[in-house]
């Protein structure tokens, strides 16, 4: 008998992705709506993508077991 495959949590698959070093890229928040109550500083620095903690890279990593395509 084999193990079964572990599952990966799909919302993980859609919001991050993982970089040739190891580390985890995540889009920022706050940025759907309700802009015109944002500073234009949040708005600017939260372009692009970031990368998140050490620890919050793990446990991204977890809940994808077998990488992130």
């Amino acid at each position: 008998m084999k193990m079964p495959k572990m599952k990966t949590k799909s919302s993980v698959k859609k919001r991050f992705k993982i970089t040739a070093t190891g580390k985890v890229l995540a889009g920022p928040g706050n940025k759907r709506h309700g802009l015109i109550n944002r500073s234009q500083k949040m708005k600017r620095t939260n372009r692009g993508s970031q990368t998140l903690t050490e620890m919050d890279g793990r446990t991204v990593k977890q809940w994808a077991p077998y990488g992130l395509a």
